[in-house]
């Protein structure tokens, strides 16, 4: 007999019982498991007794706040986490996805649009980058012949999809979905100028939403990927139009080590397919 397949688990974080019981009826609707929280100890506290899959997470909390609450379940692990915010301040939007909010939905919402967000969100977490649109790169164009689960070495940056996983100069890097998703896309297509609005069709999946999402996360890339963030010399601004991503010439020791590094890469797959 076929057991059917663990739900995927959000857990609400709201102390607006009205908010809390809508967007819960609509997760449960769509097939989630879901969770409530009213305030900060109690949702660090169900997220320590079962870890979600995805936190809904408003901002605005008695005691705790909803910042404090993303960064101490970052502390515990990776997370997925849509924050939630009446505020109108893009400012402190934007502070909630620079501590590592992977979206943000603004009050008055709709419960349909949260539940697109959610599926997006765990949808990119679980598959990374979609293929170039037809908007973008398709084949033949600079950059586009790299498969989704090839493993990518660009600029001392080693990024590898299926364990998602990225390095640079062998240092590993601590990245949210959207970071790694960004610099999939980005390391992929390398010397390409996209607008910020290709950059959230083709990453986030999205044909709306709020393009400074699109700008913070270039921003918090840039402090894990270059040596100077206030000079980059990877993720560069193309004025009036967007971003592009710059590899500089990979010198013959360096291509020698990537070769060999493929080498072993293939030989340990073929190695473990034999036991």
């Amino acid at each position: 007999m076929q057991q059917n397949p663990t739900p995927t688990r959000v857990l609400v974080v709201d102390d607006d019982p009205t908010v809390a019981e809508v967007v819960a009826g609509y997760l449960g609707r769509a097939g989630f498991a879901v969770d409530r929280a009213a305030d900060g100890p109690g949702a660090l506290a169900r997220a320590a007794a079962r870890r979600p899959d995805l936190v809904v997470l408003d901002l605005m909390l008695p005691g705790m706040d909803g910042l404090e609450v993303c960064r101490a379940l970052r502390d515990k692990g990776p997370v997925p986490v849509i924050m939630l915010t009446a505020r109108g301040d893009e400012e402190d939007r934007i502070l909630g996805l620079e501590i590592g909010a992977d979206d943000y939905v603004t009050k008055p919402f709709s419960p349909r649009e949260l539940v697109l967000r959610v599926e997006s969100v765990l949808r990119r977490g679980r598959t990374g980058p979609r293929a170039p649109g037809p908007s973008g790169p398709g084949p033949g164009h600079p950059g586009s012949g790299l498969g989704s689960d090839e493993v990518t070495h660009r600029a001392g940056i080693t990024l590898d999809p299926l364990a998602r996983r990225a390095a640079r100069d062998g240092r590993e890097l601590a990245l949210t979905v959207r970071e790694f998703d960004l610099l999939a896309f980005l390391l992929r297509h390398p010397g390409v100028a996209f607008t910020r609005e290709e950059l959230m069709r083709e990453v986030w999946g999205w044909d709306f939403g709020d393009l400074s999402t699109v700008t913070v996360h270039v921003r918090r890339l840039r402090g894990k990927v270059e040596d100077d963030p206030a000079a980059p010399r990877l993720i560069q601004t193309v004025w009036g139009i967007g971003y592009r991503f710059d590899a500089p010439p990979e010198t013959d020791d360096q291509a020698h080590d990537k070769a060999h590094g493929e080498e072993r890469r293939d030989e340990g797959r073929g190695s473990g397919s034999d036991a």
